[in-house]
């Protein structure tokens, strides 16, 4: 699967709707069948519905299949719900067996039989062996069309073995070199193969030392190695070693972006295969839990106001200054979060450092504490004329920093310990806990020292 681009150009995209408007639908189809298939799924993700359905009947059938694996999930089902079983059928003529699987769990079950009906038993095979798997596992993610050797061939064999079949894999960098049971003991590179002398046999050039990756590893733990090791490609096995198929760095390219795209939309509660123009029923479905909860924490942080409305009345300064006690506490939370979030999805955090990293932060929080709480206490003073009301600003402003820092620390932690996606709603949750805490913290200790 190729990977998308990050963002339509906005010249084109303006262009596009420019020529839509005006109705000149064969510019706009000429436009369309002028780009790849990855930019035709961005520019329908950035139309809305009308304009959506406008173009998709003008791409070429033949990159049907293409769009449809790059458009987000809603898109995708919105799209496949308005074609009927013979587009789709051709839709997906032509797929590799990884890219079907992608698709399959989104189409109609009549659909899906008439495909596997139409396979030969090798690709059903295949296909099936994929489905077994989670679509975020290795398996899951693994192309089955490989090319292997045997260690004893020699080049020459190898090469008029290549020359029979006429095309190879896409990405294929190195063959699998494979035992009689189909055990994976080796991988010979394509420039090896074609520089070395033909009558050395594979085994004597063969790399032995393997990155293979088992078939139930997690998609994140598969990028990352490849990250590690800059792979173009590397071979998938059950628990015996024996070959199963393999994983290619286009694969890997659209697991980068879609854990990227995942972890932005988390943190703020929201899915990321939302459609930009669904409906506002639909949308609101998608959203209206996490906005009742942020209802109900920003009720309880109404409440803890409500506690010190005596305060306030007595000192009016305090109504203006509790907002800068929360915000910047927020801030830091969401910083810590996002540190943390990002440092979980790479692996880079374990039970032995996580105690270290909770004092990093709270090291971090005392530095800024003392810092910005100290300047927001001297304009304080300078605005109000009152020590002990820039005193408290100070110890409020260093109290919930570290609240923020143990919050941004174990909110993400905790979840993950739990099996929760550690960044699904972080942000949200920061904001309540530092806004509740930051006005009691700040009110409690006015009310203490200054009344």
């Amino acid at each position: 699967m190729s990977d998308a681009p990050e963002a339509a150009p906005t010249s084109r995209l303006n262009e596009l709707r420019t020529a839509l408007e005006e109705g000149t639908l064969r510019h706009v189809r000429r436009m369309v069948h002028a780009m790849h298939p990855a930019e035709i799924a961005t520019l329908i993700e950035s139309l809305r519905s009308a304009e959506r359905e406008i173009v998709w009947e003008m791409v070429d059938p033949d990159d049907d299949g293409e769009v449809l694996l790059h458009v987000n999930d809603e898109v995708r089902a919105n799209l496949i719900r308005g074609m009927d079983a013979e587009e789709l059928l051709n839709a997906t003529e032509g797929l590799e067996i990884d890219d079907l699987a992608d698709l399959f769990q989104d189409l109609p079950e009549a659909v899906t039989r008439q495909i596997v009906r139409g396979m030969d038993q090798q690709n059903r095979e295949r296909l099936q062996t994929v489905l077994e798997y989670a679509p975020d596992s290795a398996g899951g993610l693994m192309n089955t069309d490989t090319v292997t050797v045997r260690p004893d061939v020699t080049l020459d064999v190898v090469l008029r073995y290549l020359r029979m079949r006429e095309d190879m894999p896409p990405n294929t960098d190195s063959l699998f070199v494979v035992d009689r049971y189909g055990k994976v003991i080796g991988t010979l590179a394509i420039t090896k193969l074609l520089t070395s002398d033909p009558e050395l046999t594979v085994g004597e050039l063969m790399e032995t030392e393997l990155t293979a990756v088992r078939d139930e590893a997690a998609a994140a733990e598969v990028a990352k190695l490849f990250q590690d090791r800059d792979l173009v490609s590397t071979p998938v096995v059950d628990e015996k070693g024996v070959l199963l198929g393999r994983i290619t760095v286009d694969d890997v390219v659209d697991v980068i972006r879609d854990e990227a795209d995942h972890t932005v939309m988390s943190m703020a509660g929201l899915d990321e295969a939302e459609d930009l123009f669904a409906s506002v029923g639909r949308t609101v479905r998608h959203r209206w839990h996490w906005i009742a909860i942020n209802l109900a924490t920003a009720f309880v942080a109404s409440r803890v106001i409500g506690l010190f409305e005596g305060s306030i009345e007595k000192l009016v300064a305090l109504a203006s200054l509790m907002p800068m006690v929360a915000g910047i506490g927020g801030n830091a939370g969401n910083q810590t979060i996002t540190l943390i979030v990002r440092a979980l999805a790479l692996g880079r955090i374990s039970g032995d450092n996580a105690r270290s990293l909770l004092m990093k932060e709270i090291g971090v929080s005392l530095v800024n504490g003392l810092v910005w709480g100290g300047l927001l206490g001297v304009i304080a003073w300078l605005l109000y004329g009152s020590v002990g009301l820039a005193l408290v600003m100070t110890a409020a402003m260093l109290l919930n920093l570290l609240l923020a820092a143990v919050a941004g620390v174990s909110i993400p932690l905790l979840r993950n310990r739990f099996g929760r996606d550690p960044a699904q709603g972080s942000s949200v949750l920061i904001t309540a806990i530092t806004d509740t805490g930051g006005f009691f913290i700040f009110l409690g200790l006015a009310t203490l020292v200054l009344l």
